[in-house]
């Protein structure tokens, strides 16, 4: 494992022409996961657009110090859910009355709700990161929990004035389930630090340096062990796959709640040396692992907004595979319509990976990968379109 770098702290000095308090869910790397990750990424670059930015979150004790007092943390992630409402309450009313922001922004109905009392002529503008309520049904959740969730987003949507929405499948969610009318939402793809996975090293060396093996064709997975993921189906496939590519080995890497099911299905089915759940993958080590496999996969199988994983995966070099699910296809479309599968079955995924990796399906090249990610998805090209939204 390398050594993983300091988190930059967010600037104490802002040429700010526009202050905003963004209200998010939990503050990364502390806390994994997909909105976290673009909040983090968010508040160090809105700076550098002019868009000056206090936070709230649930976090650690020491995060204040952290980011010079700009994100606060309400309460412990893991504290009960009444205690952090109640703190965000607290916490965002004295932060609204001290610093009397020109914009409201929510990234988390939850610790947004609280504050809506508060709230005075200033505008809020909601970051819609996906179906809060549909995404935990999806993963189990029962079904007054979801729809207390739905309800809970409806009362932060009714106060919003502008959304910003991650592609237009987001963007045509919001408006079919919450009745958001279209001229309220903007479309701001996420964001990758393009220089942090533009590695010189060859797929060799990445691989030396993880401990892989070396001379095998190699695909790279990086989901959450969920149900909606579809590894279930990619395991299924690595079946088919190994009749044409005989010493095939994908790489898994995420934890969750289907680890034990997965590594059930692997061995049953006799694809130990050729499936590997590598467990939680530290994000130093990310670039690497992209830049060791010859394709990534995202195999998803229902509800995904966008994907950061494909433009991670692009902006190391490696040219990623995508089920037509949601917004997956608007990242990779722009750079090869090839790079989207027909459906999200086994099958297809199978004679997918197997072209990839024998040639029979061109793939762009780590320099096309690599360009297009830079100058659709760097971090200030995002920050500047967020800022315009603001």
């Amino acid at each position: 494992m390398l050594p993983s770098p300091a988190a930059p702290p967010v600037s104490p000095r802002m040429p700010a022409t526009l202050l905003t308090l963004q209200i998010g869910m939990g503050w990364f790397p502390e806390q994994a996961g997909g909105l976290n990750r673009m909040y983090y990424h968010l508040m160090h670059a809105l700076p550098e657009a002019g868009v000056g930015v206090h936070g709230i979150v649930a976090g650690s004790t020491g995060l204040a110090a952290q980011t010079h007092g700009r994100v606060r943390s309400c309460a412990r992630a893991d504290a009960p859910m009444p205690t952090r409402l109640w703190q965000a309450r607290t916490t965002g009313r004295r932060m609204l009355q001290a610093l009397r922001p020109d914009v409201l922004v929510s990234h988390f109905a939850l610790y947004t709700a609280p504050l809506l009392g508060a709230m005075n002529d200033q505008p809020l503008v909601v970051h819609f990161h996906g179906p809060w309520a549909a995404e935990g049904a999806v993963e189990g959740a029962s079904s007054m929990a979801a729809r207390a969730k739905w309800e809970l987003e409806q009362q932060v949507y009714r106060r919003a004035a502008r959304f910003i929405v991650l592609s237009e499948a987001f963007r045509d969610v919001l408006h079919r389930r919450y009745d958001v009318v279209l001229d309220k939402i903007e479309i701001v793809p996420g964001g990758v630090d393009a220089s942090a996975f533009d590695s010189t090293l060859s797929r060799k060396e990445a691989r030396e340096l993880l401990g892989w093996p070396s001379d095998r064709p190699t695909v790279l997975a990086v989901r959450r062990l969920q149900p909606r993921m579809g590894l279930e189906g990619l395991i299924e496939a690595v079946e088919t796959v190994r009749q044409q590519v005989p010493d095939v080995q994908v790489m898994i890497a995420g934890k969750g709640a289907l680890a034990a099911t997965l590594q059930a299905q692997i061995e049953a089915r006799g694809l130990s040396d050729h499936v590997k759940l590598l467990g939680f993958v530290p994000d130093a080590d990310l670039p690497l692992a992209y830049r060791a496999a010859d394709v990534s996969i995202v195999p998803t199988v229902a509800l995904e907004g966008f994907g950061l994983i494909t433009i991670e995966s692009l902006a190391a070099g490696t040219p990623v595979l995508v089920t037509p699910i949601g917004g997956l296809p608007e990242t990779v479309r722009g750079l090869d319509a090839s790079l989207v599968l027909d459906d999200a079955a086994p099958a297809t995924v199978a004679d997918a990976l197997a072209g990839a990796l024998t040639g029979a399906r061109p793939l762009p090249s780590a320099d096309a990968c690599q360009a297009y990610a830079r100058a659709t998805f760097d971090w200030p090209v995002i920050a500047a379109k967020t800022a315009e939204v603001y």
